[in-house]
């Protein structure tokens, strides 16, 4: 099995609370950023979607916060797309230290909406399969 997708994040300071962990809110930031960058690897622009008349939508997301961050840190966040049937899909994450110590598993639910619509799209495999240069990244 091939690799996640990944990016790379350095933990800034101001991203810290008050006992100099990364705020909890920031795991999601770093989640989102990794799901926008596979877009962008991929070759999906928010642009093409838009023109498309449909976005990405998050519908669930919970996080296993397992070990802390601080100010400096380097990490890998990875993105992995879980297909099924129907609307939805799933990304599973990893927020890991250079060391390969798990800091955070960010599990999500997600589909694609109809904007006009204001619905799910039906096939969201599919579109990423047509839009996408590279649909590999996506596991298709």
């Amino acid at each position: 099995m091939a690799e996640p997708f990944a990016v790379q994040v350095t933990v800034r300071g101001y991203e810290t609370d008050a006992l100099g962990h990364l705020n909890q809110s920031v795991y999601l930031q770093y989640a989102e950023h990794a799901r926008w960058s596979i877009l962008q690897a991929a070759g999906v622009s928010p642009s093409e979607l838009l023109a498309k008349g449909v976005g990405p939508v998050v519908l669930e997301t919970t996080i296993r916060y397992l070990r802390e961050l601080r100010a400096g840190d380097e990490v890998q966040v990875t993105c992995a797309f879980e297909w099924g049937e129907g609307k939805t899909f799933r990304i599973a994450q990893t927020i890991l230290r250079t060391d390969g110590t798990v800091s955070a598993e960010v599990a999500s639910v997600g589909g694609l909406m109809d904007l006009r619509e204001r619905r799910l799209v039906a096939d969201p495999q599919g579109y990423f399969r047509a839009l996408a240069r590279e649909p590999e990244l996506f596991g298709l």
